[in-house]
């Protein structure tokens, strides 16, 4: 069973580790380059652990982590929405076995109100993954280039 459980201020490293290997799979989407230390910048990291509007969450499945998620109520837009997805993973060897879509479904049956949620066109799992789970809620659809969609919509 997925379940949700808040990054500790004490798992603050582990979880920067976690999220470099996140942000070096991503360079498949986004030309993100390594600093010299090689890592890789993720502005607002630090403000998920001052923040209290940003909420970073390991995913388990019963008693293994499978991912994270990152949320905060600040626009890609200019909209006003409640929440963001600003990141969202499953590990890949935990992929395809129905989790993303169980845990995108448990977040909004915990944090209700109007959402965005932005992927790359290149990311297919990401594009089925969004394009699934928001279907019920009728997304307005917004493209910001030629990479990059939006999906608005609203949990009630």
């Amino acid at each position: 069973m997925i379940k949700l459980v808040p990054v500790k201020a004490e798992e603050k490293e582990m979880f920067r580790n976690i999220n470099q290997k996140y942000l070096y799979e991503m360079t498949n989407f986004y030309p993100d380059v390594m600093d010299e230390e090689g890592n890789y910048h993720y502005g607002y990291f630090d403000e998920y652990f001052v923040d209290p509007k940003r909420k970073a969450f390991f995913i388990f499945n019963d008693d293994t982590m499978v991912g994270f998620v990152m949320i905060n109520p600040y626009s890609v837009i200019g909209g006003e929405p409640d929440h963001t997805m600003a990141e969202f993973t499953i590990f890949p060897t935990y992929r395809r076995k129905g989790y993303a879509a169980e845990t995108a479904r448990l977040i909004f049956s915990l944090y209700k109100g109007r959402w965005e949620i932005k992927y790359n066109e290149k990311n297919k799992a990401a594009k089925t993954l969004w394009t699934e789970v928001t279907a019920p809620y009728n997304p307005r659809v917004h493209h910001l280039n030629e990479f990059e969609t939006v999906f608005e919509f609203s949990v009630i």
